[in-house]
């Protein structure tokens, strides 16, 4: 089996070699396909020379869309057979990557999640916690399932999978969609323990609570609507 790894990157210059480098390490046929969200900080001029490398595939947004449209780019390149969504930063640890792909490799699954919740993990702050607890439960509710971490980076499926919806979500919208939509295709979500170290808004964490009211009403959006 060939992994497709899709890096959607926006402004991660202190962390891309790095997180590339980790993902080379891991012993398995692979691609890497990174895309720029338009970066302003001499990101994308890393990515050219690790393009030029042969070390990745490279594709670059001419204007800021969002982590959805990125990694809805990359899923246009894939020409594996499972899929991992891969943050540029250095919260998950690609060192994971064997035990997240085992259940669907021993066909038990075709779409599994890294759990933050039931692993190791750096505390986050209390806020994005109880806000994480709450979209995940109702992800529960409106789909009938008994997820721990919906918002979670490490989503791996096939490529099947990837192909059987199309994704319209820019920004924090596309977890909750790719979720609903596997999840009313009936596919029941593998769950996998992992391990998070999670950055402070000193470091570069970007999310805040307002991407919570997006993904809060791209729920109710694909709980009504395909």
């Amino acid at each position: 089996m060939r992994l497709s790894v899709v890096v959607p990157v926006y402004n991660e210059r202190g962390t891309l070699a790095e997180i590339i480098g980790q993902i080379q390490a891991i012993d398995m046929e692979k691609e890497i396909i990174v895309v720029d969200d338009c970066s302003t900080d001499g990101t994308a001029d890393i990515i050219r020379e690790m393009a030029a490398a042969g070390d990745v595939k490279a594709v670059f947004h001419k204007q800021n869309m969002g982590k959805g449209a990125a990694v809805r780019t990359g899923l246009a390149k894939v020409t594996g057979d499972i899929i991992i969504i891969q943050d540029a930063d250095l919260e998950y640890d690609p060192r994971e990557y064997p035990q997240l792909l085992q259940p669907i490799l021993e066909g038990k699954t075709q779409v599994v999640y890294g759990s933050r919740f039931i692993g190791p993990h750096k505390a986050m702050y209390f806020w994005h916690s109880l806000g994480n607890n709450f979209l995940t439960l109702l992800t529960n509710v409106l789909f009938d399932s008994t997820l721990t971490d919906m918002e979670t980076c490490y989503k791996v499926f096939t490529a099947d999978v990837g192909r059987s919806f199309k994704l319209r979500s820019n920004r924090w919208g596309f977890d909750p969609e790719i979720t609903a939509k596997i999840l009313k295709r009936g596919h029941r979500i593998y769950e996998i323990p992992i391990s998070y170290n999670g950055r402070e808004f000193w470091e570069g964490k970007k999310i805040s609570w307002r991407d919570g009211l997006v993904v809060l009403a791209t729920l109710l959006r694909y709980r009504l609507h395909d």
